[in-house]
């Protein structure tokens, strides 16, 4: 039966402020900057990574999870590598200390590599290559997940949902996770018992479903070529940097320790290869390319990464943050916990 599901549309100051007094009354002293964060991905369009996650990154911090006041230490640093302990932060914690030092490094050595590990879920990896563009640079981020994802004819998942985040300059911002979708899709499908597209999900016996108490795991995005990148992001997160593998990774909510999640932010100054010109004008001429290209629908214009997150942006910006009835009620909880 499908829910009818109560939606809100809240001005992000508004939100902004309740995320914040709340993050600050576990004795978080970046905060603001994590509530920014969980704002700017629900502005985005991305609601599974955004503020609705604030009620999980609390109870992270309430069960011991996530430590609120965390030591961050630089265990290896070669120049423009650098290995960070992230001493089980907050992933947005960690993950905003791992742009600042990726963009330190590649303004100072061409190109900023900084691996994060004992961090937890920090949201969407898009916000990171995101800042890191902000900076002028190319900015290239990922992260290890708990599995969630069947390898392509498998059965039982294998791998986290590992996204690839890629930003550079105003317009280009691809940030996709390597399945079909995330699986915080799958639980908002099956909270408002709306059915799963078809492709998206498998059952426990490998044959895809639309139903999302049946969806044992996701599929791949594309097939073995899904697997192929997820495999690509574990090589480049918990193999590289260090951190238990998808399969061995817990899942959120299950455990009363740090998780061990590990990010991978590289940050890449264009002057540093063909030039910040060279770079900029070929960009325009690639957007110029795909926007210019003749579409199949006239009423369906060929897009560029990064458009219906600007299209969401705006338009939020203006009406309101979508906030569906958990999140609504979660927010009203803290609004009157933290006046």
């Amino acid at each position: 039966m499908t829910t009818v599901d109560t939606h809100r549309w809240t001005s992000p100051a508004d939100v902004r402020r309740v995320a914040t007094a709340a993050l600050e009354a576990k004795g978080v002293k970046e905060a603001a900057e994590v509530a920014e964060v969980l704002v700017e991905t629900s502005l985005l369009g991305v609601h599974t990574h955004g503020i609705r996650l604030l009620g999980s990154y609390l109870d992270e911090l309430d069960r011991g999870v996530a430590v609120a006041e965390p030591v961050l230490a630089v265990r290896k640093d070669s120049g423009p590598v650098v290995h960070l302990d992230a001493g089980n932060a907050l992933g947005v914690v960690a993950g905003l200390r791992g742009v600042e030092l990726a963009v330190e490094r590649a303004k100072r050595f061409g190109v900023g590599v900084v691996g994060v590990q004992r961090s937890n879920h920090f949201g969407a990896a898009g916000c990171y290559a995101r800042r890191i563009a902000d900076a002028g640079l190319l900015g290239l981020v990922t992260t290890s997940a708990a599995n969630r994802v069947a390898p392509f004819g498998g059965t039982t998942p294998l791998f986290g949902t590992n996204p690839i985040a890629i930003a550079y300059g105003d317009e280009f911002f691809l940030d996709m996770a390597t399945s079909q979708v995330c699986f915080g899709e799958i639980k908002e499908r099956g909270r408002v018992g709306r059915p799963l597209e078809p492709g998206w999900a498998v059952d426990n016996s490998g044959q895809g479903t639309t139903d999302p108490a049946q969806a044992s795991a996701l599929a791949p995005l594309g097939g073995y070529k899904g697997q192929g990148l997820a495999m690509a992001v574990t090589v480049l997160t918990a193999v590289l940097v260090g951190g238990p593998l998808d399969f061995e990774m817990p899942h959120i909510g299950t455990v009363d320790e740090g998780r061990r999640v590990a990010h991978l932010l590289i940050a890449v100054d264009p002057d540093a290869l063909g030039g910040r010109d060279q770079a900029g004008q070929a960009m325009n001429r690639l957007i110029g390319a795909v926007r210019a290209n003749q579409a199949a629908d006239p009423a369906a214009p060929v897009l560029i990464p990064g458009d219906p997150q600007r299209a969401n942006w705006e338009r939020q910006l203006r009406d309101g943050i979508e906030l569906d009835s958990a999140t609504i009620e979660l927010l009203d909880r803290l609004g009157s916990e933290h006046p």
